[in-house]
């Protein structure tokens, strides 16, 4: 055992959720446990590892994810991958992000219920961690994420987080960002640290959030409002859409608050358009993540291993280091991926978010297992094997945009069928009306 062999094992124990202590090391080494050495060996024991994971701590795991996400950070904001756009360049275009939260559990030891607490105000259940996801709505990269303990109330847990990222990672707030967040969020003295730093914002707001007209509707259907709380009041643009799903009886309505002022800039209708990114940005990103930790620890669902908090958040931040390695692979395989032969977007380039997360985690791992994931073969070797695997990954096409729509409260894939509630996804395309315009 090592330092740099530990912190290895826990970055592929954070993508191999079924397997154990021994598969993941055996993995690791490889062809090594083959070789005949002069002295006898076997795989580490559970306690072995763990001895090491408790000697190497937290902090050199959360260091690499800092380097990581600089990384991550820099490319995007250096002529990097694609990015859905409001506006127009010409017009003042911005690049959409998004921001959410989640929980995620971890075995239920007193010292992880101590230092995490459990989601919402009963003390049942497993502990759980509290992340918030800030990341690129349309390559699902995650430019920064900040973690706690889980909190009681969801709302004010997550704009404490918020607060912290904004306090951590100010450089990811750029003017050239637009950051769509769902109805947890608003909060005036909020949204005015976000605009003084620069960035912009598009927030749902919830039905009793108060919001006072200033004069009248503008061609595009928004109208100009007051903002006010905390001792603050903001001008904001609001709009107002119906969100209509064939077949449904009642529409649904969206009321959003942006400090993008220009109707003529930014219409109504593109920023309408631009909060469903907040879905591909938030929601898929998160249900990809945990995905790689799927029944790994003692009980179904996403959930962690780590039976202390040191190891908790030394473990957090290896699973974001490893989720994003896997991301960073789906963007690299862009690059010789073939353009879609057939379909509606025949003949465009692939994009990572048409990529499988599942096949480019599994066939990373396969690099790992056959030892071509370092750089001790020959250079040629190297190459070959690497640009192997990233074809394997641009071929693995998922289908997306597919105007699914499920039960709101249903948010993962259910492991048994329930009787009481109806889950049926139904296809259906949903048609947006802006509020105040003509049909």
């Amino acid at each position: 055992m090592s330092v740099a062999f530990t912190i290895r094992a826990v970055l592929l124990m954070t993508l191999m959720p079924d397997a154990d202590h021994r598969e993941v090391l055996t993995t690791l080494l490889g062809d090594l446990t083959a070789v005949p050495w002069q002295r006898p060996h076997t795989i580490p024991s559970p306690t072995v590892l763990s001895t090491w994971r408790t000697a190497v701590g937290e902090a050199p795991l959360q260091q690499l994810q800092r380097q990581l996400l600089a990384a991550v950070e820099a490319e995007h904001r250096t002529a990097g991958p694609p990015a859905v756009e409001v506006g127009g360049i010409d017009s003042g275009g911005l690049r959409l992000g998004s921001i959410d939260g989640t929980v995620t559990r971890m075995p239920d030891t007193p010292a992880n219920r101590a230092a995490f607490g459990t989601a919402g105000q009963a003390e049942t259940g497993y502990p759980q961690i509290r992340h918030l996801l800030v990341s690129d709505a349309f390559t699902r990269a995650t430019l920064a994420v900040v973690a706690g303990p889980a909190g009681g109330d969801k709302a004010e847990a997550e704009q404490t987080l918020l607060d912290r990222a904004l306090a951590e990672h100010p450089h990811v707030f750029t003017p050239d960002r637009l950051w769509v967040m769902d109805r947890n969020f608003p909060g005036v003295e909020r949204i005015k640290r976000m605009l003084d730093i620069g960035t912009h914002v598009l927030v749902r707001v919830k039905s009793d959030i108060r919001l006072r007209r200033i004069g009248g509707f503008a061609t595009d259907g928004s109208w100009l409002a007051r903002l006010c709380g905390g001792g603050l009041t903001l001008t904001v643009r609001v709009i107002e859409y119906l969100v209509i799903l064939d077949g449904q009886a009642t529409p649904e309505l969206f009321c959003l608050v942006t400090d993008l002022l220009d109707h003529h800039t930014h219409p109504a209708h593109l920023l309408a358009q631009a909060y469903r990114w907040r879905w591909d940005g938030s929601e898929t990103a998160l249900r990809e993540a945990k995905s790689a930790i799927h029944n790994a620890g003692p009980g179904t669902g996403a959930i962690l291993r780590s039976t202390s908090p040191t190891l908790v958040r030394q473990e957090h931040a290896a699973w974001t280091v490893a989720t994003e390695l896997v991301r960073a692979a789906t963007r690299s395989a862009t690059a010789i991926a073939a353009p879609f032969r057939k379909g509606p977007r025949t003949g465009q380039p692939v994009q990572a978010r048409h990529l499988s997360f599942t096949t480019a985690r599994r066939t990373l791992i396969g690099t790992v297992r056959a030892g071509t994931a370092t750089a001790s073969l020959p250079e040629p070797a190297r190459a070959a094997a690497h640009h192997t695997a990233l074809g394997v990954i641009a071929e693995a096409r998922v289908t997306t945009d597919r105007h699914r729509h499920r039960n709101r409260k249903i948010k993962s894939r259910q492991s048994f069928p329930h009787t009481s509630r109806d889950v049926t996804t139904r296809t259906a395309p949903a048609h947006v009306h802006v509020c105040g315009t003509a049909a």
